[in-house]
This record gives structure tokens, C-alpha cells and sequence, in this order.
């Protein structure tokens, strides 16, 4: 079973704190480019990985979407989208989704945000994934970039000849756990090469049509200067596809 850390009370209270969080998808900073890859959602059947608060959900019936399936492994998260949602065509429900059985041919779009990094066996999952979607069905996630999973000890260090922040970068091609702290100690993820990601989605009948690897634009850093660290390495990847 995944690790559930989301229901860690210390956790929890610390991550519903962030602004994507308080503020919902205004509040991630990757969300209009991974808006981008969406196609039109009027009357579209939608499945929602790793729902979270709901605020896909929400959004994707706002812009006509037919049906919502939001699935979640945390307790905490579907209560909190729950109780924000009022709208009967939407369903939550609580899935490990390291063993979630899909139907085939069920939906139009399968969209995650920042929940594959997680997952051991994500090879399957896609696999099923791919199943599932109908023909031209889409795929719209993001990850964590392997980039920023990938250091035995992620954090900036500093050139002490420039001055310089910089990222070191070790075990790239290690793939497999690393053990973080993210408001709590061992938050386990899951490494992977950008390599690794798209042969999962080619060797699964997908094809690739969206590949981005996120960082602020001029406006964006005049709005948040510290935002300039995501110019040294990047710390989403998003990625969209269709099934052939």
C-alpha cells in the first residue's frame, strides 16, 4: 500500500497551508500551461487521480465537463473535497492507486496533478490508464522533474567563488525511492528519468503531445522574486498525451 502521508496530523496542517491549497489552482504556479494541454471538457467523462481538495474536479465541471471520478488514497483529502463540493455529478472516492482496477473505454480525459512521483508501480497503473481512456482519449498530468527527485540530498548549495546558487545533481540515473523531508521526515517518493516517463506513456499506446518543464515566466518573477531558484533547476515536468 502507498505511503499515506497526507493524513498525518502534523503533515496535514502544513499542507494545507499552501497557496495551491488557500488558494486553489490559482495558487500553482504550473497550472495555465497544464490548462493548455487540456482539450475541450464539454461533455467529456473525466478521471481525476489523486483528487485531492477536488479543485480539478470543481474546475472540470465548471467547464462543462459530463461526470467527474476524483479518487484519492487520503481520508482528510476527500473529506475536505466533500465538503467543498456541491455538485452530485461528481464522485469521490478512496483508492490506492498502486492497485486501482479501470474499466476500459470509460473515459474522455485522465488528468493527475504531483501524485505519480509517488507511485512504485506506475508502469501498471498507466498501463491501465491506457485501457481505460476511449480512442483519442487524453492524458494531462504532472510530476515532480526528475531533475529535483533525483539528488541524494535536494537542496541548493552555493559556489562560494560566484556566489551562486546551484542545484547538485547526483543519482540522476538511480532510479527508485528517496526518503525526503517535507514538513515531516520521510515523505518516500519515487525517482525516475524523464526517459522512464515517456517510454511508460510510448510502450502504453500513448502519444506524447505536450512536454514542458515548468518555470516562471518575466511576469511571473516580477511577482515573485523568489521564484528565480526555478531557473537553476526546474521542479515540475507536465506532460500530456492520447491514446492512439
Amino acid at each position: 500500500m502507498s505511503q499515506n502521508i497526507y493524513d498525518q496530523d502534523e503533515f496535514f496542517k502544513n499542507y494545507v497551508a499552501l497557496d495551491r491549497q488557500t488558494k486553489g489552482l490559482a495558487g500553482a504556479p504550473e497550472w495555465p500551461q497544464l490548462k493548455a494541454m487540456l482539450p475541450n471538457l464539454h461533455g467529456k467523462t473525466v478521471l481525476d487521480l489523486g483528487c485531492g481538495f477536488g479543485w480539478f474536479s470543481r474546475c472540470a465541471r465548471e467547464n462543462g465537463a459530463a461526470s467527474v471520478r476524483g479518487i484519492d488514497l487520503s481520508e482528510k483529502m476527500l473529506d475536505r473535497a466533500r465538503n467543498m463540493t456541491n455538485d452530485n455529478k461528481i464522485k469521490y472516492e478512496r483508492a490506492d492507486l498502486e492497485v486501482l482496477k479501470l474499466e476500459e473505454n470509460q473515459y474522455d480525459v485522465v488528468f493527475s496533478s504531483l501524485t505519480f512521483h509517488y507511485l512504485v508501480n506506475l508502469p501498471t497503473l498507466i498501463q491501465g490508464i491506457s485501457r481505460s481512456l476511449k480512442p483519442s482519449g487524453r492524458l494531462v498530468c504532472s510530476v515532480e522533474h526528475p531533475i529535483y527527485t533525483a539528488p541524494s540530498k535536494p537542496n541548493f548549495a552555493l559556489d562560494e567563488e560566484t556566489g551562486r546558487k546551484f542545484w547538485p545533481l547526483d543519482d540522476y540515473q538511480k532510479e527508485g525511492l528517496r526518503a525526503t523531508n517535507w514538513f515531516v521526515a520521510g515523505v518516500e517518493k519515487q525517482h525516475r528519468t524523464v526517459g522512464s516517463y515517456l517510454n511508460i506513456l510510448l510502450s502504453n499506446d500513448l502519444q506524447l503531445t505536450n512536454f514542458v518543464e515548468w518555470c516562471p515566466s518575466e511576469e511571473d518573477l516580477k511577482r515573485r522574486p523568489p521564484w528565480e531558484s526555478e531557473i537553476a533547476r526546474p521542479t515540475f515536468l507536465l506532460i500530456g498525451a492520447t491514446k492512439h
